[in-house]
């Protein structure tokens, strides 16, 4: 028998990880069509195989292997990306078998060595210990993403026999690592798994688990360290023990003193900790740097935990709901990423739990949703989703339908229509570049804005021009980190995300400081954007929004940027009609309400002043919506307050609302009879 073993370099697979086939799948679906192969073992970089030479009909297999991710991958070298290595595979022994050969040194009523000596039988201590491992390994392997993690919970496993036969733990205690991962990724569910696999491995005496710190903000003193010291100071040379040490705010001070002190101190307690620096998931380039600094004193193995990619979240939303015993309905994913999207839009995404915490949502909302039918279900449809997204479309219309029945914005109509016809006669005329289509969307707040972004990504899918149509929404500091490299990765997973889709960047031009200051992010992110949009100008559209003279600024600072976003669509202020009538649609399409409501309504916007119209603050539709759910409000406590279930709006209800402070500070001062003091 031999043994098949195939190793994919594991920053090469991380390239491939939005594919829709893994290297390893391809192989793993090509190989099992040869007889007389059995897969014994498989990760994402990895894949063991067996066969017999005499039965398989393999050829020679090296080549076959090769030759497969050649015709796949012709623009990578394969001696470059993957290893493959045969070897001769033992006979297995039965380990309960006792052997008849007297050279073993066997005598009869002689325990065997390795038996226990009370009742003769075999021990099975290395068994357990060999199942045990096996287990913790399993888990890991379940977990989604981490290639990085899992390689290296593997090299660990695989190492611990010879570090124990050679008696040199210090040689494995003697490596910390650097662990470069997002807020809410995970990270304490990879360093309890790490912390088992110690232990089951024979590495760790007995382990006491793991301890998280963190280190306090720069400064010039020891201080900063001290909780960290009290620690190490407490620690066990019996009882490993996993100690993960936050130094995000010491990133760009590695090279410091005290931070240095810091380090001899670990040092000091290698036999005692298993140390893991963590900073967040930042670019390749820093992280060396920072692997670098923390070599002088000790070994470092970096590990990098990427955000997840779309079918990662999917990955983990299903195992949370098979948790729960829920299962989802396929109509329903879309609007589930959209709450997710929710989630992001604020850009504070904490991964993982934040994906937990959205299907915590969507389980209590089924049951709500069970509260009063006969047959319960455990199936999250399409309406419970829709349910706990707070911008779910639940319109049948289409993208057009949608734009048409606006009101107020005729010319953004018109634009919108005139890019739309470009694009649909690029992709129907094959010899004409398909145009680059990033937008510019200026005017005041409230205009329309993010209301025709959102309706241009679903124009778009219904011309099969976006293959998603999906609606991302962040302001323009989200996209910058609060350490150096942590930008352009963060930039890119946003973009990611989009991909598909339309990525809408509200007040964009805060990304621009003119003022050339070098601990700003903006122009880093920028950067990172302009070559996303470059890359994939098929496959994502970016529309940036804000004020006229601002988003100027910031093409003016950004010439790059400028040339990719061919299209400017202008969103004029609402006129005092227009007002109105927006008003009106919201009312007429929620509730009933009296004649005098709609008058009272009609008399208040015509009194709006010019200075207010036009004034750069006014928040045009935001302003009617916010005095439309005032008025609501007035309503809803007087109707709950007169026992009446059914709410209807009324002319002293809207009256009391644009009555508050919020409203009628934009109405004209009335002139005062006297002297004016």
């Amino acid at each position: 028998m031999k043994k098949l073993t195939i190793e994919f370099d594991g920053a090469w697979v991380l390239q491939h990880r939005d594919d829709d086939e893994l290297p390893i799948a391809i192989l793993k679906n090509e190989l099992s069509k040869l007889s007389g192969v059995q897969e014994k073992d498989s990760s994402l970089t990895s894949l063991t195989l067996v066969f017999d030479e005499q039965k398989a009909d393999t050829g020679d297999i090296t080549e076959l292997i090769k030759k497969l991710i050649a015709d796949r991958y012709p623009q990578d070298k394969s001696d470059d990306i993957l290893s493959v290595e045969i070897v001769d595979v033992p006979e297995e022994k039965d380990v309960n078998q006792t052997s008849d050969d007297p050279s073993s040194g066997e005598t009869e009523g002689k325990p065997q060595s390795g038996s226990d000596s009370q009742s003769g039988q075999p021990k099975e201590d290395g068994l357990k210990t060999d199942n045990k491992t096996a287990g913790v390994l399993q888990k890991i392997d379940a977990l989604v993403g981490a290639l990085e993690f899992k390689r290296l919970a593997h090299e660990i496993a695989d190492i611990a026999d010879e570090v124990k036969r050679t008696n040199t733990q210090e040689v494995f205690t003697n490596w910390c690592y650097l662990f470069s991962i997002g807020d809410g990724c995970g990270l304490t569910t990879y360093l309890d798994s790490l912390a088992e696999l110690i232990s089951s491995v024979g590495l760790g005496g007995k382990s006491a688990g793991v301890r998280e710190e963190s280190l306090a903000p720069y400064r010039e003193s020891l201080e900063p360290f001290e909780e960290v010291m009290r620690t190490l100071n407490v620690g066990n040379s019996k009882s490993l023990r996993v100690l993960c040490v936050d130094i995000s705010e010491w990133m760009n001070h590695t090279d410091n003193h005290y931070f240095k002190q810091f380090l001899r101190a670990v040092e000091k307690h290698a036999n005692e900790f298993i140390v893991v620096f963590r900073i967040p998931f930042v670019d390749k380039d820093v992280l060396a740097k920072i692997r670098y600094s923390l070599s002088d004193l000790l070994s470092v193995k970096t590990v990098s935990f990427p955000p997840l990619n779309h079918d990662e979240i999917q990955a983990c939303a299903v195992s949370e709901f098979d948790r729960f015993g829920f299962s989802v309905v396929k109509g329903a994913w879309k609007f589930i990423f959209e709450r997710i999207a929710e989630e992001k839009s604020d850009g504070k995404f904490y991964g993982i739990n934040t994906v937990k915490k959205v299907v915590r949502e969507l389980v209590y909302q089924k049951h709500l949703s069970n509260i009063n039918k006969t047959h319960k279900s455990s199936q999250i449809t399409i309406n419970d989703a829709k349910a706990v997204t707070g911008n779910a479309n639940s319109s049948n219309l289409s993208g057009m339908e949608q734009l048409d029945k606006l009101v107020g914005i005729e010319s953004v109509k018109k634009r919108v229509e005139e890019i739309i016809a470009q694009i649909e006669m690029s992709i129907q005329d094959g010899s004409a570049q398909r145009p680059c289509i990033h937008m510019r969307f200026v005017g005041n707040p409230g205009t329309g804005k993010t209301t025709v972004a959102r309706i241009i990504g679903r124009i778009l899918k219904d011309k099969g021009v976006l293959r998603v149509g999906a609606f991302f929404e962040y302001g323009g500091r989200d996209f910058c980190g609060r350490y150096v490299g942590e930008t352009a990765p963060k930039t890119t997973s946003i973009c990611r995300d989009a991909y598909g889709s339309v990525l809408f960047i509200d007040e964009a031009y805060s990304l621009y400081r003119a003022d050339d200051d070098s601990r700003d992010f903006g122009r880093e992110a920028i950067d990172t954007l302009i070559a996303e949009m470059e890359n994939h100008r098929n496959d994502l559209v970016v529309i940036m929004a804000g004020y006229v003279d601002d988003m100027n600024k910031l093409m003016k600072g950004n010439l790059g940027l400028a040339s990719r976003m061919p299209y400017t669509i202008e969103f004029p202020n609402f006129t005092r009609e227009q007002l109105y009538e927006i008003f009106k649609s919201m009312v007429n399409e929620k509730f009933k309400c009296d004649s005098g409501l709609l008058d009272a309504a009609r008399k208040f916007f015509d009194g709006l002043p010019d200075e207010t119209l036009s004034s750069k603050e006014f928040s045009n539709a935001r302003y009617v919506r916010n005095l439309f759910e005032r008025t609501w409000a007035k309503a809803a406590m007087r109707c709950q307050l007169s026992g009446s279930a059914n709410v209807t709006l009324t002319r002293e209800d809207f009256e009391q609302a644009s009555a508050d402070k919020d409203f009628i500070s934009t109405m004209p001062k009335k002139a005062r009879i006297g002297f004016n003091i």
